[in-house]
């Protein structure tokens, strides 16, 4: 899968992973502390940030010996010719690109330096009861009720599908999303919680009454 990347790029991936939606969200969503906005649709995304482990594209028009295909590594590091190590993690394409320019300026006649992300997973974590819970890697945008289906799907006889938690780390302190995916299960909600890098879905028991 390749998707290229320019200077402007930032409606492809991810924003809609920023779903901290209001109260009156549709998907009865509620929270365990102030919410942000709600962007429910991934084309409203929010720039990509790179991580560890994606493997990205580096070429020099002007200097096609330079060209590199690269893997971020756990240092969030890439090598290159000439200009040496490099931080790509935490940056966005564009902020990448722009980083290469002033260090390969010295070197090359060309200005221009193009970023391409070839490949890129993240994962979420799926708990409680449904048939298989773990990691789940994803390579592209993701519902909680989608990671929840790669997991196996909902324990029937068991699961309570109206108060799955979505738990986010964000700057450090712990968010709780609950979502009624019942509902979207019903179809009586369009609306839907993408998630973000490291989110972990946990599945309530449901209450059983005799």
């Amino acid at each position: 899968m390749k998707r290229k990347i320019v200077l402007n790029y930032g409606l492809v991936l991810m924003v809609a992973f920023g779903v901290a939606g209001c109260q009156s969200h549709s998907m009865d969503t509620s929270f365990t502390d102030n919410p942000g906005p709600v962007a429910s649709d991934p084309a409203h995304s929010e720039t990509i940030v790179l991580r560890e482990g994606d493997i990205i594209d580096i070429s020099l028009p002007g200097s096609p010996n330079l060209n590199a295909e690269q893997t971020i590594r756990r240092d969030g590091k890439i090598s290159l010719e000439l200009v040496g190590d490099v931080t790509a993690a935490g940056l966005t394409i564009s902020e990448l690109q722009q980083n290469l320019i002033k260090l390969y300026a010295p070197q090359v006649s060309s200005k221009e330096v193009t970023v391409m992300l070839k490949s890129s997973s993240f994962p979420v974590f799926v708990s409680g009861y449904v048939v298989r819970p773990g990691k789940i890697m994803s390579d592209h945008p993701i519902t909680a009720l989608e990671a929840i289906m790669e997991a196996g799907g909902f324990d029937e006889d068991k699961s309570n599908m109206k108060a799955v938690k979505v738990i986010r780390i964000e700057k450090g302190k712990s968010k709780t999303y609950i979502l009624n995916l019942k509902k979207v299960l019903d179809g009586k909600d369009n609306n839907l919680f993408y998630l973000k890098p490291g989110d972990i879905i946990e599945v309530p028991e449901r209450l059983q009454w005799f």
